[in-house]
């Protein structure tokens, strides 16, 4: 069974990368190094230290396999090389209006880089998904929890290469 594919772009991964060789070569030898310090100290079912570290280090670890995995399934995505720069694909920028005129524009990211606060969103969310292989002028629907809306393609960049 093949592992399911996590596209994402050169930037995202190394932030990936990034985030765990922080948790694993600063974070978690400092937490270790408190645990050990607080283990020696005698009782243990009452030392917030040590089940405070115990506690954090479970998360490190969890965090850091949670990386691990995703950085294992990663397939990088340049997207300044898109084959079709005319229609949305991973990496484009895209802008689009809604029934009221109002303008928005989302660059399709890998979900491990998302931001939506930055107008960044991730490949699987609902209205990426709806825009994936959309051409300026076309009209998509996304399908959102507080209902249907409605938005046309305006205009579609992606980085140079």
């Amino acid at each position: 069974m093949n592992a399911p594919t996590n596209p994402i772009t050169s930037a995202g991964l190394a932030a990936l990368k990034a985030r765990y060789d922080h948790l694993l070569g600063t974070e978690r030898p400092e937490i270790v190094a408190i645990v050990s310090w607080a283990a020696g100290n005698g009782d243990r079912s009452e030392n917030g230290d040590y089940l405070y570290g115990r506690k954090r280090m479970r998360e490190i670890d969890r965090e850091l396999a949670h990386l691990a995995k995703r950085m294992q399934a990663a397939r990088v995505v340049h997207p300044s090389q898109a084959p079709d720069r005319s229609r949305a694909w991973f990496g484009a920028k895209v802008t689009m209006a809604d029934e009221d005129d109002h303008h928005r524009t989302l660059t399709l990211v890998g979900d491990d880089e998302q931001d939506p606060s930055a107008d960044r969103i991730g490949w699987s969310a609902p209205i990426a998904r709806a825009l994936r292989g959309a051409a300026v002028g076309d009209l998509r629907t996304v399908h959102l929890p507080s209902g249907e809306k409605q938005w046309e393609v305006i205009a579609i960049t992606y980085p140079d290469p």
